[in-house]
């Protein structure tokens, strides 16, 4: 038994560490297989992923100013389609099941989210979804903060009635219509 841990402790031990450096994930997709400018379009698609159990791209109004002065046109979703990274649905997609709650992340930071019924409530997810390739190469990667976009989010799904409390409100941005749509929590 004792040689059975011993076995067990060194093969993790071996995969985990390499002379004294993580070993990366050989299932994780690696970014630099991506053509340069490939990469910075899924790099801007990034920014605008929320998290709740798997990464969510919140891509809403393709024509949205907040999305082409990133670089996000059905033109390049189309490329990243191409590359087996997302889907894209002109009808949108949607996630039902929801009870009276739920907690989605941006940034790494939780927005409650109430809805009006205690049972059977949906949200909706916009034009894309990340395919399983675009999950890993999403997670792979560290997308920059987008405070507008997130601000954008909060106002649609405040406009939704949906309950919202978040501690991600910039506060030095003066915008009257955020302030109302969810409490700010210090």
């Amino acid at each position: 038994m004792g040689n059975l841990l011993t076995a067990f402790a060194r093969f993790f031990t071996s995969r985990t560490v390499h002379s004294g450096k993580n070993v990366p994930n050989v299932d994780a997709f690696d970014l630099s297989v991506l053509q340069p400018d490939d990469r910075l379009i899924f790099e801007a698609l990034c920014q605008f992923i929320w998290i709740q159990g798997d990464p969510l791209p919140l891509i809403f109004d393709v024509q949205s100013e907040l999305y082409t002065k990133q670089g996000i046109t059905r033109s390049t979703l189309g490329r990243l389609e191409q590359l087996d990274l997302i889907v894209f649905e002109d009808s949108g997609f949607v996630k039902k099941g929801y009870g009276k709650h739920t907690r989605l992340f941006y940034d790494g930071k939780p927005t409650k989210i109430g809805f009006q019924a205690d049972a059977g409530n949906y949200l909706d997810l916009g034009h894309v979804l990340l395919t399983e390739r675009g999950k890993k190469l999403a997670l792979a990667f560290k997308a920059p903060r987008n405070q507008p976009f997130y601000e954008y989010v909060i106002e649609r799904w405040h406009r939704q009635g949906l309950l919202l409390s978040s501690i991600q409100v910039d506060r030095s941005h003066n915008t009257e219509r955020v302030n109302c749509g969810c409490s700010v929590k210090e």
